[in-house]
């Protein structure tokens, strides 16, 4: 009976402490999550999707109408000037060189003996009639007529308009005269045709787009080929215009192509457009990309992370801890001697997972992780350290220190 009474007795005193620790327990205050404020490096960048552009781009036509007989290159071939990029059809044109050519032969084989020809028969006959009218003018009076000796006269005039004629054609038919620059002029401008048949690169660079195939009709004014010129390569991504207050010049970024998520590369701004696009509210950043990935490819998707600000130290304080946000000004949870104390901090870097504290907090703080937390001003609580790390957030990719911008 002893024993029953001893076990009782332990019972009671095993139930009085359960009861004074949960008594403890609920004078301390529930267990809620908490950080405690640190010294740490901190990034703040800017975060938004853009696209893969070359400096300069240039589009190839046709400069006359025509059917496509060969195409020559594949997109993403690379061209330097003079390479073949098309051929036109160009039977017609190279029948209108051919009779050029035909006509420059016949004018110095035939045309041209046989014109001299006819101006030494032309002379003679001339040298003939002016011998016939000066002998007969200088007969004596009554050998003959009138009638005849007018008759020599009109002949040597006729003999000398035609000896005229003919040489007039003979100099035009000579070697750099009007009729064999008549008919180069043709040859030129039928072979500048025949030229055009053959569409070819007059820059060097990289094939983008094509739009055409073998059996198209072409016209002018149609794009054919459009080639990236070598030489830089840029990105270009809009901004939201709230955070053209924090770009400069030759800001350093770091870019991953969405095809290669594991190869980020560097680049830097090197244009800030002077002008805000109206419709989408963002503002141009252009980064220069040097050197330039061998993946990287024109028009391709990228996303970049503008390195804006940096503190080397800086008391950092996670963003889910902040509440009444009001500019540069919050509120934070402070808990000193277990009692919660509603704390108004200044921020500087703003990330979109940790900001700076300027002012109102110091090293070894201890803050709760929610913010809206309905407790009262000064209602006892546990902490329960929150695993986030505050030590080194400072990785450009690691979304912690982003700005709370980011556009798809």
């Amino acid at each position: 009976m002893r024993v029953v009474r001893h076990k009782s007795v332990l019972i009671i005193i095993l139930l009085i402490l359960a009861a004074g620790f949960a008594l403890f327990r609920w004078w301390q205050g529930p267990l809620l999550p908490a950080y405690t404020i640190a010294l740490t490096p901190l990034v703040q960048t800017v975060v938004a999707t853009g696209r893969v552009e070359t400096v300069s781009r240039t589009q190839v036509g046709s400069e006359i109408t025509g059917v496509v007989l060969e195409r020559r290159v594949q997109e993403g071939d690379q061209v330097s000037p003079g390479d073949l990029l098309l051929v036109l059809k160009s039977d017609e044109i190279a029948t209108q060189v051919r009779q050029a050519e035909t006509a420059l032969t016949e004018l110095a084989t035939s045309r041209r003996p046989q014109a001299a020809a006819e101006l030494a028969s032309a002379k003679a006959q001339l040298e003939q009639a002016s011998r016939e009218a000066a002998r007969r003018r200088n007969l004596e009076a009554g050998v003959l007529s009138a009638e005849e000796i007018e008759k020599a006269v009109e002949a040597e005039r006729l003999a000398r308009n035609n000896f005229e004629v003919v040489r007039l054609r003979t100099t035009a038919l000579a070697p750099g005269q009007v009729e064999e620059a008549l008919l180069r002029e043709r040859l030129a401008a039928a072979q500048a045709q025949l030229a055009k048949t053959k569409i070819r690169a007059e820059v060097a660079g990289t094939v983008l787009t094509l739009d055409v195939e073998p059996g198209d009709l072409v016209q002018p004014g149609r794009t054919l080929f459009t080639i990236a010129l070598n030489g830089n390569t840029e990105i270009r991504v809009p901004f939201d215009e709230r955070n053209l207050p924090r770009f400069a010049l030759q800001q350093n970024a770091v870019v991953i192509a969405d095809a290669y998520p594991d190869q980020s590369f560097p680049a830097r701004i090197n244009f800030i457009a002077p002008s805000i696009d109206p419709q989408r509210g963002t503002v141009e950043v252009r980064l220069l990309v040097d050197p330039v990935p061998d993946f990287l490819r024109q028009d391709m998707t990228v996303s970049v992370n503008v390195e804006t600000n940096r503190r080397e130290r800086a008391l950092v304080i996670p963003n889910d801890a902040l509440s009444s946000i009001k500019g540069n000004k919050a509120v934070v949870l402070l808990v000193r001697d277990g009692k919660i104390h509603r704390q108004q901090v200044t921020l500087g870097l703003r990330g979109l997972a940790m900001s700076e504290v300027v002012s109102g907090l110091s090293q070894g703080d201890q803050v709760l992780a929610d913010a809206e937390s309905s407790l009262t001003e000064g209602a006892r609580v546990r902490l329960k350290q929150q695993n986030k790390s505050l030590v080194n957030p400072v990785d450009d990719t690691d979304s912690k220190n982003e700005l709370p911008v980011k556009f798809d």
